[in-house]
């Protein structure tokens, strides 16, 4: 019983220290929608290889 006790207690410890290490920056919100919601700026893909490497090669005519 008493390692359920410290257990818990380790764990609200370790949750206050990252919420104090947050600060403001720290959103419990949950999910946004709306105008509210910040979306990162898309990133470009990295480049598709030039053919299919799976397809059987299909000989020259």
């Amino acid at each position: 019983m008493w390692k359920i006790i410290v257990g818990f207690i380790i764990f609200a410890a370790l949750a206050m220290y990252v919420i104090m290490k947050g600060g403001d920056k720290l959103d419990m919100g949950g999910e946004k929608h709306g105008e509210e919601a910040v979306h990162a700026p898309a990133t470009a893909s990295p480049a598709a290889p030039a053919g299919n490497t799976d397809a059987p090669a299909t000989p020259a005519k």
